[in-house]
């Protein structure tokens, strides 16, 4: 009896997880729904617009750390886990060489300040119309609440998805590590 039902729980696990990657139109997506892995070069061809109007790129912050955060204002998860980025994260490693920018998801300019204002962040938020830098980091038909940890040399050393005690953990030891190079 317990072998059956060892059996139906590992058939039922596999099954939804090939249902959650078959959500996915890129056939490249993993099941999280990233089309990038941990060694990567981060894809770089792209402008941030900070929520100030001031401007960057990867490859002008090529020599630092960088996470980008994807979020949206609309997403729950994305409110949970910014206070403990902020605090963790920005506060704990802004000044050892470590650049974190929310990247909002399809909002416009005035939205996107109002959600920075809510959250009472310090970090930047950037502009993201259309989903167009998500979409060189994951699927566009995935969800928001992602963390991407670059390398000073522009590698992508971390991935995170949704809110998770344990993978956030990991990802400040990740950071913390990666400070002290």
């Amino acid at each position: 009896m317990k072998k059956f039902i060892l059996s139906i729980a590992i058939a039922i696990t596999s099954l939804a997880g090939f249902s959650q990657e078959q959500k996915f139109e890129n056939p490249n997506s993993d099941s999280r729904g990233y089309l990038v892995k941990v060694g990567d070069k981060a894809p770089d061809d792209f402008e941030l617009i900070l929520q100030d109007g001031k401007k960057t790129t990867l490859k002008e912050l090529r020599g630092k750390i960088v996470i980008l955060q994807f979020t949206a204002s609309w997403c729950i998860v994305c409110r949970k886990e910014m206070p403990y980025l902020e605090r963790d994260i920005w506060q704990a490693y802004k000044d050892k060489g470590v650049v974190l920018i929310g990247v909002d998801r399809d909002e416009p300019l005035e939205k996107v300040q109002k959600f920075h204002q809510d959250m009472k962040i310090t970090y930047p938020l950037a502009l993201d119309p259309g989903a167009e830098i998500f979409q060189k980091f994951a699927d566009k038909k995935a969800g928001v609440t992602r963390n991407v940890v670059i390398d000073r040399e522009g590698n992508i050393q971390f991935l995170t998805r949704l809110y998770d005690k344990e993978e956030f953990g990991k990802l400040v030891h990740v950071i913390d590590q990666l400070s002290k190079n």
